[in-house]
C-alpha cells in the first residue's frame, strides 16, 4: 500500500507504540544483549587472568560500555531506529517530525536508556511512558523522538474527517482528472493522521498537499480556508463523484440485465425473439413468404426435386397411377391434379 513518506524513508500515518510493545521489545533486546555481554565477559576472564585487579576492572568497565550501551546506539544508527526487538514487534524509532533518526538521536536514548532502563530496571522508563500521551519515556523526550508501530491492524484503518459543513458541494465544479492516486493516498493519509503531528509539522505538510492538488487542478486554493479543511472538502467531493459513478454503473447493468433478449437475426430477413421477419423460422402469426434457409441466402425453398405438389401432400414425379387412372387411361391423366391442387370435372 502507497503511504506517505517523509524525512528520507519513514513512512508517517503509524500509531504511537505504547508501554506494553515496547517492554516486550526491550526484553528481546535485553536478552540479546545480555547473551553477548556474557559471552565477551566469559572470553575477557580468561584472557585477562594475568592482569591485575586495574586492569581487570578497567576491562569489565570498558566492555560494559561497548556491549550494553555502545551496542544499542550503533543497532539504533545503522538500522534507523528498528533494533532486534523492534522488529520483531514491529515498532521503529523515528524523530518526532517523522524522519529517520540518527546517531546522536541514538546517543541521547542509549545514554539516557542507562539511567532509566539498566540503572532502575526499567522503574524510570515504565512511569514516564505511561505518564506521556505517545508513551515516550525520558530518553526519547530529550532525544526529540517517538518509537511507533510500523504495522497496524487492517480493520482498524481510521476514516477520513469529513470536511466542514459550509465547504460541503463547494467544489463541485472541479476538475479532479490530473490529480494523480499517489497525490490522493498522500492526502487521505495525512488527513487520517493529521491530529497526532505535531501542530507546526501538520500545518507546513497540509499547506505543501493543498499547494500540489490546487497545482494539478488548475484553480489556486481559496483564500483564508485552511489547508487541512481544503484538502477535506476536495477528499469528499471526490468521493462523491465515485459513488455517483459506482450508483450509475450499477443501475445500468440491472437495466441490462432485466430487459429480454436481444433479437436474433437470421440470413434472408428471417429474425428469432424479435419483429416479425421472413419466411425461416419467422415470427408466429408473421406474414408469409418464401422461405430461406441459412445456408443459401436468397434462395427460395420450394418442392424438392422429383416430387410434385397435391391436394394432400407430395407425390413421387412418374408414380404408377392409381387403379381407377390406369383403367381411365388418358382420362386418369387428364384428372390429374395440377400443380395448384384444382382437379378439372370428368
Amino acid at each position: 500500500m502507497s503511504e506517505l513518506v517523509t524525512g528520507d524513508a519513514v513512512v508517517l500515518g503509524l500509531r504511537p507504540a505504547k508501554l506494553p510493545s515496547r517492554a516486550l521489545a526491550l526484553a528481546i533486546d535485553l536478552i540479546v544483549v545480555g547473551t553477548v555481554f556474557g559471552l565477551v565477559a566469559f572470553v575477557l576472564a580468561i584472557v585477562s587472568a594475568s592482569l591485575d585487579e586495574a586492569a581487570i576492572a578497567a576491562v569489565s568497565v570498558a566492555a560494559f560500555l561497548l556491549v550494553l550501551v555502545g551496542g544499542p546506539i550503533a543497532v539504533e544508527t545503522l538500522s534507523h531506529g528498528r533494533s532486534l526487538g523492534k522488529l520483531v514487534c514491529g515498532l521503529r524509532v523515528v524523530r518526532d517530525d517523522g524522519g529517520p533518526i540518527r546517531f546522536r538521536h541514538a546517543l541521547v536514548r542509549g545514554a539516557m536508556a542507562v539511567v532509566e532502563i539498566l540503572m532502575t530496571f526499567g522503574v524510570v522508563a515504565s512511569i514516564a511512558s505511561l505518564v506521556s500521551a505517545r508513551g515516550r519515556r525520558l530518553g526519547d523526550v530529550f532525544a526529540g523522538t517517538l518509537v511507533v508501530r510500523e504495522r497496524v491492524p487492517a480493520g482498524r484503518a481510521a476514516a477520513v474527517p469529513p470536511p466542514p459543513p459550509w465547504l460541503v458541494g463547494r467544489f463541485a465544479g472541479l476538475d479532479l482528472s490530473g490529480v494523480p492516486d499517489g497525490l490522493w493516498l498522500a492526502v487521505r493519509q495525512y488527513l487520517t493522521r493529521m491530529h497526532q503531528l505535531d501542530a507546526e509539522v501538520g500545518r507546513s505538510m497540509a499547506e505543501r498537499l493543498g499547494g500540489e492538488v490546487a497545482a494539478r487542478t488548475g484553480v489556486p486554493a481559496p483564500a483564508g480556508i485552511p489547508a487541512s479543511a481544503y484538502l477535506a472538502a476536495v477528499v469528499h467531493e471526490r468521493q462523491v463523484r465515485d459513488a455517483r459513478r459506482a450508483w450509475e454503473a450499477a443501475a445500468r447493468e440491472a437495466t441490462r440485465g432485466s430487459a429480454g433478449p436481444a433479437p436474433m437475426s437470421l440470413p434472408g430477413g428471417a429474425s428469432v425473439g424479435g419483429e416479425p421477419g421472413g419466411g425461416f423460422g419467422r415470427y408466429p402469426g408473421g406474414p408469409a413468404g418464401p422461405a430461406t434457409p441459412p445456408e443459401h441466402p436468397g434462395a427460395a425453398v420450394g418442392p424438392p426435386a422429383g416430387m410434385m405438389p397435391g391436394p394432400v401432400g407430395m407425390m413421387p414425379d412418374g408414380a404408377p397411377e392409381s387403379g381407377a387412372d390406369a383403367a381411365a387411361g388418358t382420362g386418369g391423366a387428364a384428372r390429374r391434379p395440377s400443380a395448384t391442387g384444382f382437379v378439372p370435372p370428368a
